[in-house]
């Protein structure tokens, strides 16, 4: 029986504009942005989401949103990521250690989109629903989780299924934020 491995695709939660003359790679999580990677970490923490790797752009507000997350598992920053397409965020997927059940890839839109929505299908209504949203908007903060029967090196278009997507605004306001 094949192995189901998970992939949590993270899109970094919400930048600072407040510096005009900062360079791109440099900008800090809005205040907006803070709050909701609070309430992915809880959200993460309440459904037992602990991916045994993560993969993450080196640019301050992806490296913020995973500091911000609380993840107990082995990080890399990887350079690459940032500015990287999805066909090369999927070619460092493919590169991924075989025994790793989970991983988890904080990086940026575009590639994040369409990274999901390359490599989902949707099974039932209710994830094809899922997936038409995350399609026209994957928001900051948003997580995507895709779920696979092959080994990492074999990760193609069309061969995950997507069981869930979730955006700070749909989680929880009173999880006993302060």
């Amino acid at each position: 029986m094949p192995l189901t491995r998970r992939l949590y695709i993270v899109r970094h939660a919400k930048s600072s504009w407040d510096d005009p003359g900062l360079d791109d790679h440099e900008r800090p999580l809005a205040p907006r942005g803070r709050h909701a990677v609070e309430l992915m970490a809880e959200h993460l923490r309440a459904e037992a989401i602990r991916p045994a790797l993560v993969l993450c752009s080196s640019a301050r507000r992806t490296r913020e949103t995973l500091a911000g997350l609380g993840l107990e598992a082995e990080a890399v920053i990887e350079p690459e990521l940032y500015g990287a397409s999805a066909l090369e965020v999927l070619a460092r997927l493919r590169r991924v250690a075989p025994a790793a059940q989970s991983v988890m890839v904080i990086g940026h839109n575009p590639a994040m989109r369409e990274l999901v929505v390359g490599l989902a299908e949707a099974e039932g209504k209710r994830q094809r629903a899922e997936l038409a949203a995350l399609a026209a908007k994957f928001p900051t903060g948003a997580m995507a989780t895709l779920c696979f029967d092959c080994p990492w090196p074999e990760l193609r278009p069309g061969q995950a299924r997507l069981t869930a997507f979730v955006r700070p605004r749909s989680l929880p306001r009173d999880s006993g934020l302060s």
